[in-house]
């Protein structure tokens, strides 16, 4: 185990049945069909769960059990906990009341009655097709002292610099509050993963889902987002770090050429990483060689950027001990916990305690 302290920015934490969600979803949703969270037809071939989870309990789904895998065996200090939801569906007030129940059953069950430890901390699952009720949503659970991020899906109709998500970002940024975007899982309306459309298999699927988030990036940078929203800071909770640094050069290079297009954009698309934007580390990413890991994470200050996630309970749930060999000492606190207290405003002091 890791002698580092450590914060896990995304657990995954599932309702015990497809059907818990209803107690919490008011008429006359509680009585709508929508899709099991167990609908994707992207779907691990050996299983989307990690091998090593107790059978007594749907993966995820018992706050005692995930405290034990995380906090007593892997040593982790806090864990962000990240519920997904259904995502897109055709009734948008469907999607909304989901976001709530989820909300509301997140607070009761594991930041309440499953948090007398204190080490879990909460995301704001709101519903970027409704705007209103998306603002509405975070107003509610803003002040609750668990909630620490609001939760976005990366699958959307509309890249999330389009103006119409403008005041979601206010919102989330005048409480203080980073906004994490994820991969759903397709349970609902699946929007092509790729710009040609849909792929056969799950590794294509994988393998290109990092480039979703930055057609996100690249439009929050281009129309100057994060200069309206000064606070603003955007998690890719999907990992995909690893796709940054040549995207970033293409990105730079085109905004040189074509400044006057974008007159509003003063620096350099990249300059705006490291106070605007946070990745979640996956295990599955960077360079093998040990002789180029400490450069790389490095370069564009990637060290800046990441923090540790374990995805837990999915199957590439990743240990504190798999980051790659070769980090310095500062690298690997910044990645284990320093970004990620920063960005949340821990005190590890109370929590190491």
């Amino acid at each position: 185990m890791s002698s580092t302290a450590i914060i896990d920015a995304c657990v995954h934490p599932y309702f015990r049945s497809n059907s818990e969600i209803r107690e919490y979803l008011p008429l006359p949703h509680k009585n709508t069909t929508f899709p099991d969270v167990e609908l994707p037809y992207y779907s691990a071939p050996g299983g989307d769960y990690s091998e090593d989870l107790d059978g007594e309990a749907y993966p995820g789904s018992d706050p005692e059990i995930v405290s034990r895998h995380i906090f007593d065996e892997r040593g982790a200090a806090v864990a962000i906990l990240n519920p997904l939801t259904r995502g897109n569906l055709p009734d948008y007030l469907l999607n909304s009341a989901i976001c709530r129940a989820t909300n509301e059953w997140l607070a009761e069950r594991w930041l309440e009655e499953g948090n007398a430890h204190g080490r879990f901390r909460g995301t704001i699952r709101v519903n970027p097709e409704d705007v209103e009720g998306a603002v509405a949503e975070i107003a509610r659970w803003a002040d609750h002292p668990q909630m620490v991020q609001v939760g976005i899906p990366l699958q959307s109709r509309e890249p999330y610099g389009k103006p119409q998500f403008l005041p979601i970002w206010k919102a989330a940024a005048e409480r203080g509050l980073p906004v994490a975007v994820h991969l759903t899982g397709g349970a609902g309306i699946e929007y092509p993963p790729t710009p040609l459309g849909h792929v056969r298999t799950y590794p294509h699927y994988m393998a290109y889902m990092p480039l979703n988030y930055f057609h996100h990036l690249a439009t929050l940078m281009v129309e100057g987002i994060f200069d309206k929203v000064p606070g603003l800071v955007f998690v890719f909770a999907d990992g995909g770090i690893d796709v940054l640094t040549s995207l970033m050069w293409r990105l730079d290079m085109f905004w040189r050429s074509g400044r006057f297009e974008t007159p509003w954009i003063v620096r350099p698309p990249s300059e705006g990483l490291r106070g605007h934007v946070r990745f979640c580390f996956s295990g599955l990413e960077g360079p093998p060689e040990v002789d180029f890991v400490s450069d790389w994470f490095s370069q564009m200050r990637k060290d800046d950027l990441l923090m540790y996630a374990s995805n837990y309970p999915h199957w590439s749930v990743t240990s504190p001990d798999e980051l790659p060999p070769g980090l310095t000492d500062d690298q690997r606190e910044k990645i284990m916990y320093r970004n990620a207290t920063d960005l949340y405003h821990l005190d590890m002091h109370a929590q190491t305690a």
